[in-house]
């Protein structure tokens, strides 16, 4: 190239870029007058917040978790609920409504509008593959109706849970673009994880990480997060008050742990006395009178699985019943903080201008398995916790000393009149409430609406009520089309005919389609929640046939009748399977779960942590430690006056510590049901210090522990179980402190570090291949040696 075409080519990208910076800069052409002075100039403003549409509603949505059909009072629960009953009997509940079957999905698709697995979230986050349908990753070709809105004037806040973000970009260095920040909100108040404790809840502040139960006796955080909401609310009228709000308020409330208040506890003592089989049978009469169902549709059976109330034992029954009092306890509570949200509504006068929306993420839950359980770690690790370590734990459920779910078989009498629970897609694990109130846009008062609906149609239905449409592209993304559709021609019109013809479900290899009133649905391997270590052949399960239209509660399988309509549903769900990227299936959950670290972090083995800034990271971002051997190293210059920890992760629930007390380094394990594996240094010398932590895999997740001081070793223990899966689902890795609950016992609070720290050091054995561990035994070295 010659000298000129070289100046050529400058000055024609100059040009570009020029123009390129013209259009960004000045987007909006000035419209006033500029003269020589200001007597004969006219000022003009570029407008800086976008116009709303005329009359635009306020929207609350409160999404509650782990709620089933039959949970609130309107719904015909037993539990007390009169402020959200209060809602239902001057608004709508829709008694066709369907979720996603699991948290992560149904939350993800509330926002988007598209199908979980069209937008990465066809499971859980924390179980996700590397796959279009499961990868955890929203593309930004589907971005969320708070977004739209936001574009369109609404200043936007979510409160609560956030657990469809993977765990992995869940920290201070982000990436925020799957935040609430990157999808729409302002504002954002909550905790990024699947659950958390009540008491001590690990929360974030838009992109900081916070701990503000700190210094309050009676904390719960379904008050805090409505404090919080009302916090908004209130400062929003005040200072924007021509401007629409969206609220996003999703309570940890009822998923695991079950946690309330003592007074809300003794209120319910005695009430489930009666058990499950009389309480679905009491709900479900109740049901009928509210003209849920016809008289002639029958109550499905109780499931095999779970035993008949009448054949418990004496302290079975205590036991059980009383984890029912702590979860009715936890939804009475709840209810009485969203009176408040209400009331301020009210206060300020937009209540009636304002949309409200209650829902639920999935059907009741029967994680908690056949015992229930006071530390819901059991089951993330595939355990189920025995009925001794329950019962030591009766006093205090539901108090700050349990992380408790209770036992399966109320779950099913939450999910009334249906079979099974969350994660199947049988209508008792995606059948869900939904009540709609709005006193400017909806007419009737109390009434029923009938229409079948799937979580994903709230976007389109805002975006319905607000005459907006899903723009051409966001940010630079060409946007995808919204899967679902309005509600909003029911709202006035009882009588309306379905809108949606089709919708397929699919969760953890559980299958099934709905079309036009008929169901074909598959439980996959016939796998109960509380079985995550359970996999099946795909090809062997058996499919069911309903006709829901006609028997709403899934109780006439009509498979060997009608051979030819189940062949052809289950046609069409292959058929959207291809469409929404739902294959490749596969039901290990162990395994799903295991693999994020390593896809994380690959073939790295070494990992630096300096102090003060690690702090709140997500377990599932921190070293991949679990059933590998390893080491963790710091050097301390000591004076002899250092106490606190050095490193932990995890809380009460299981984890580990390495701190100094007392002069002596200690490392403590945190197993289940109070099974501490302990190490402990002599007097630790004063100088440069180097301490280390190793573990020496043995294989299956046993192995032996080490404690060394300047390279001799100073204690061992056995370690016989470690944990496979989870130590906590909200607890981070800290440096320094122990962030949330405490895992040792033998210190109180944060404890934070006094010396002089610096960074510590993990070292992580290799993940071999078949070949290299073959190689590795041949040769005579340990296969998971690492110094």
């Amino acid at each position: 190239m010659n000298k000129c075409s070289k100046i050529f080519c400058f000055f024609l990208v100059s040009f570009f870029l020029i123009s390129s910076l013209n259009k960004l800069c000045f987007a909006e052409k000035f419209k006033g007058v500029i003269a020589k002075d200001y007597q004969h100039s006219k000022e003009w403003w570029p407008q800086t917040v976008p116009t709303s549409p005329k009359n635009a509603p306020n929207v609350v949505i409160i999404l509650l978790d782990d709620v089933g059909f039959a949970q609130v009072g309107s719904f015909g629960g037993l539990i007390e609920t009169p402020n959200m009953n209060k809602l239902a009997n001057n608004g709508l509940r829709y008694t066709n409504f369907h979720t996603a079957a699991l948290c992560s999905p149904s939350r993800a698709a509330i926002m988007a509008g598209r199908n979980p697995h069209s937008i990465g979230l066809g499971s859980h986050s924390l179980t996700a593959m590397g796959f279009p349908g499961y990868n955890a990753i929203v593309p930004d070709s589907a971005k969320s109706v708070a977004k739209i809105m936001q574009q369109h004037g609404y200043v936007n806040y979510a409160l609560g849970k956030w657990d469809h973000t993977p765990l992995y970009e869940v920290s201070q260095v982000g990436p925020f673009n799957r935040w609430p920040s990157g999808e729409g909100f302002q504002h954002y108040y909550g905790f990024m994880a699947a659950d958390a404790d009540q008491y001590r809840t690990v929360m974030w502040q838009d992109h900081s990480p916070i701990q503000p139960w700190i210094g309050k006796k009676d904390y719960h955080n379904s008050t805090d997060l409505v404090d919080k909401a009302i916090s908004y609310v209130t400062g929003h009228v005040s200072i924007a008050p021509n401007r629409p709000f969206m609220v996003f308020l999703a309570p940890g409330a009822m998923h695991s742990p079950h946690q309330a208040p003592q007074a809300y506890i003794d209120k319910y003592k005695g009430k489930f006395d009666k058990g499950w089989d009389v309480a679905r049978k009491q709900i479900f009469e109740k049901q009928k009178s509210m003209g849920f169902f016809k008289k002639d549709i029958d109550l499905s059976k109780r499931i095999p699985e779970i035993p008949a109330w009448d054949s418990l034992k004496p302290d079975e029954k205590k036991l059980y019943a009383r984890q029912m009092e702590v979860f009715a306890a936890q939804l009475d509570h709840l209810d009485n903080e969203v009176k408040r949200l209400v009331d301020t509504l009210k206060r300020v006068g937009v209540f009636d201008n304002t949309l409200i929306m209650i829902s639920s993420d999935n059907g009741a839950s029967g994680e908690g398995g056949l015992a229930g359980t006071f530390n819901e770690t059991y089951v993330l690790n595939g355990l189920q916790t025995p009925f001794e370590a329950n019962m030591r734990h009766y006093d205090g459920w539901g108090g700050p000393d349990t992380y408790p779910h209770y036992h399966a078989g109320w779950a099913m009498a939450g999910n009334t009149p249906f079979k099974y629970f969350k994660q199947a897609v049988h209508r008792g694990g995606q059948a869900d409430l939904l009540i709609v109130h709005w006193p400017k846009g909806i007419k009737g008062k109390g009434e029923l609406r009938n229409q079948y609906h799937h979580i994903t149609d709230i976007a389109p239905t805002l975006l319905d009520i607000l005459n907006l449409k899903v723009p051409e592209s966001i940010d630079g993304h060409k946007q995808q089309p919204m899967d679902g559709v309005s509600m909003h021609y029911s709202f006035n019109d009882p009588d309306a005919p379905n809108v949606k013809k089709v919708q397929y479900y699919e969760m953890f290899g559980n299958r099934a389609l709905w079309a036009d009133g008929w169901k074909a649905v598959t439980l996959h391997g016939n796998r109960m929640p509380w079985q995550l270590n359970v996999t099946a052949d795909f090809n062997k399960d058996k499919w069911e046939l309903y006709h829901v239209a006609e028997d709403p509660t899934e109780t006439n399988n009509l498979a060997e009748k009608f051979p030819e309509k189940l062949a052809e549903l289950k046609k069409s769900w292959d058929e959207q399977a291809k469409k929404y990227n739902v294959y490749p299936l596969y039901d290990d959950m162990i395994q799903r779960v295991a693999k994020q670290q390593t896809r994380m972090f690959g073939d790295r083995t070494t990992f630096v942590y300096y102090y003060p800034g690690a702090v709140s990271i997500a377990e599932k971002a921190s070293p991949p430690v679990k059933g590998r051997s390893h080491t963790i190293t710091t050097t301390i210059d000591l004076s002899g006056k250092e106490e606190g920890v050095i490193v932990a992760l995890g809380g009460f629930t299981g984890g580990y510590s390495m701190f100094i007390k007392n002069h002596r380094l200690h490392y403590d394990y945190n197993f289940l049901d109070g099974v501490h594996y302990q190490l402990k240094s002599p007097p630790l010398p004063k100088g440069k210090t180097e301490l280390k932590f190793k573990f020496i895999h043995k294989g299956n997740f046993a192995g032996i522990g080490e404690l060394y001081v300047n390279g001799k070793k100073v204690d061992t223990v056995d370690m016989p179980r470690t944990h496979q899966s989870t130590y906590s689902l909200s607890e981070p890795f800290d440096l320094g402190r122990d962030n949330g609950t405490q895992v040792s016992r033998l210190y109180k609070g944060f404890y934070p570090f006094t010396g002089s720290l610096d960074k510590v050091i993990f070292e992580v054995a290799p993940i071999l291949t078949e070949k290299e561990k073959e190689q590795a035994r041949q040769s005579g070295r340990d296969i998971e040696q690492v110094d």
